[in-house]
């Protein structure tokens, strides 16, 4: 090979490309805000007035979790780390599979706007309030991580300018968002699933086509350790093993998928429950996709860099800017490629914030408006929904500024969800499958699990844990034409992978640092859901849990297992929706929402379902 050109710049094709990503998204915003007689109510707006079908809704669930963080993040967690991330394959299976027969049938035959709903009707408002408290600053902040997070890496490579692009895409994604309600959030989510799909595409084959073919970088991966699947060391202090990925990404992910407003809400807005079953398994094969295609690109990183590796040659400043470089860097010769893999980085981001900003709009209006506020009509509700959505959408571009104050940023990003994200899922089992848990048990055990997370991941945001547990694989620099040479590549092994800027300094190390805070990150959420388990059944039993009535609706039934079968026996029943007469139970009945909808709107739609 021979020695790399300098790599190239942004030229004016790659802003076109760029921009059109931007327009098309809006667009479909505009045609959302207008088409079938625009946004009347505030469930057409938060629910796609529950008329969704599941392919659509399949791919917007995809889109809303591959944020920009995955298309940066995860290609250089495999050049740094090796392939064993892979095994995230296994852990969306079970956490799909947990989504949709656990939580999915409670929320569906509920027929709920917002999750946190489910609590006051099973716990009381008390819990509500605290679900819904915890759920907002869990999304802001997140937020803030995913629009700052690509702007920095590619204004850093590309020279795309910071704040600019931080402003566009916070602004673009509010302005269809409230243009538009959950239908544009849905469909400008398909769109963007096919662009960054067609953004790996392009990186993955040219990558192949230089360096000589698929086998040639499986044979680099292969020499570089980085095709390293069997872990199966057992040490939950590990950051990547089998056993953390397995166990620790599974409850991540539920947390995100079973009980996060953003997701539940999409498969809520499906027509009926089989179609929101079947949007979840549709989406695994998405996630799955996806997940190949951001290790094919981190192995063709390593097969391009093995023997150069920009970041120890300073040529970046940060892994996270890796991947833009490799686009510069091999796509140079095609203008409008690289344009291609940034609206790519930014369409996750996109899809990501909007869902977000439908989100927080829907459980601001659901638990923090109608209830101090019964006598708004519906025309009002709506206005108001869209006015949340503008607010949000301007807090999540003050979130990005203050992310840019931040670290290490896949990381940070998971470790917010882990912190919050596992006590909450522990407070929703408790409620779906343990029917002695009360008010008081949900409250302490929330409270107990909450406090433990946030203790261990503080700790290890302030004491990142040693290379000997985080196990970074050697990079090289050898090959490179530059000043300083062999000497130089021990380095790498010792650099400490958290860079956040809280972090101190020259502390002693002890025996508290060394294993608690050393716990692999994706096992805070474990950690958070069975201490608020385990609190919440003890306190349960102990203030009288096992004497309260409670309606079976509320619970995980037999009957929610077995209704899957139920395709089998009478098709016409399920795909029906038009509401069954009450005394049903609402096993399989899609238009299942007597609890507390009945009135019809003006439209003489009745509660969302068009008779």
């Amino acid at each position: 090979m021979d020695a790399p050109r300098g790599i190239g710049t942004f030229v004016v094709w790659d802003y076109v490309v760029f921009a059109a990503m931007l327009l098309i998204s809006a667009a479909i915003g505009i045609y959302y805000a207008f088409a079938g007689g625009g946004q009347q109510t505030s469930k057409d707006f938060l629910m796609g007035a529950r008329s969704m079908t599941a392919v659509p809704v399949a791919l917007s669930l995809t889109a809303s979790f591959m944020s920009a963080v995955t298309v940066l993040g995860t290609p250089s967690e495999v050049y740094r780390f090796g392939a064993i991330f892979s095994i995230f394959a296994i852990s969306y299976f079970f956490v799909v599979a947990l989504s949709a027969e656990v939580f999915l049938p409670v929320f569906y035959k509920l027929g709920i706007t917002s999750t946190y709903e489910y609590l006051e009707l099973r716990f009381n408002k008390c819990v509500r309030l605290c679900g819904t408290v915890l759920f907002i600053v869990q999304t802001i902040l997140y937020t803030g991580i995913v629009i700052y997070a690509p702007a920095l890496a590619l204004n850093q490579v590309t020279g795309f300018d910071l704040w600019g692009a931080v402003v566009a895409t916070g602004v673009v994604c509010t302005f269809y968002c409230t243009l538009g309600g959950l239908k544009a959030v849905v469909w400008t989510d398909v769109f963007q699933v096919g662009i960054m799909v067609a953004g790996f595409a392009s990186v993955i084959i040219q990558a192949a086509v230089i360096q000589g073919g698929i086998s040639t970088i499986l044979r680099d991966a292969y020499n570089g350790g980085r095709l390293n699947f069997w872990n199966f060391n057992p040490n939950p202090l590990q950051r990547h093993t089998f056993w953390t990925i397995v166990i620790g990404g599974t409850f991540t992910w539920t947390s995100i998928y079973g009980v996060n407003q953003s997701q539940v809400q999409r498969y809520i807005s499906c027509k009926s429950r089989f179609q929101a079953k079947l949007s979840l398994y549709i989406n695994l094969l998405g996630l799955w996709a996806i997940l190949t295609c951001s290790v094919l690109c981190g192995l063709a990183l390593y097969s391009r860099y093995h023997d150069c590796d920009p970041w120890t040659d300073k040529k970046v400043s940060a892994p996270d800017q890796l991947m833009p470089y490799l686009v510069l860097d091999i796509l140079q010769d095609y203008p409008g490629l690289p344009g291609l893999f940034v609206a790519c980085a930014y369409s996750g981001t996109l899809s990501t914030v909007s869902s977000s900003i439908n989100a927080l709009a829907a459980v601001t209006v659901e638990d923090l408006v109608k209830p101090h506020f019964r006598s708004l009509s519906e025309r009002s509700l709506s206005w108001i929904s869209q006015g949340m959505s503008v607010l949000f959408g301007a807090l999540c571009i003050g979130m990005a500024a203050l992310a840019s104050l931040m670290g290490a940023l896949l990381q940070a990003a998971i470790s917010i969800f882990g912190m919050i994200g596992g006590p909450l899922l522990g407070l929703f089992a408790l409620g779906i499958l343990v029917p002695f848990a009360n008010s008081i048990g949900a409250l302490v055990g929330l409270l107990a699990g909450f406090i433990v997370s946030l203790w261990v991941g503080i700790g290890a945001q302030l004491y990142p844990p040693l290379p000997e547990r985080t196990m970074p694989l050697s990079l090289e620099t050898h090959g490179c034409n530059s000043t300083y040479n062999v000497t130089n590549w021990l380095t790498t092994t010792e650099m400490p992978f958290s860079t956040s800027a809280f972090q101190v300094h020259g502390a002693e190390r002890t025996p508290l640092m060394d294993n608690w805070y050393s716990l692999s990150y994706l096992y805070f959420s474990t950690l958070g859901t069975l201490v608020t388990l385990f609190m919440g059944m003890l306190i349960s039993l102990t203030t009288g849990g096992r004497k309260q009535n409670i309606d079976r609706r509320f619970l995980l039934t037999k009957e929610d297992f077995l209704s899957n079968f139920d395709i089998f026996k009478k098709k016409k029943h399920i795909l029906s929706y038009k509401s069954h007469p009450i005394e049903d139970g609402g096993t399989d009945n899609p238009a299942f929402n007597h609890i507390e909808l009945n009135s019809t709107d003006q439209n003489g739609k009745i509660n969302g379902t068009r008779l």
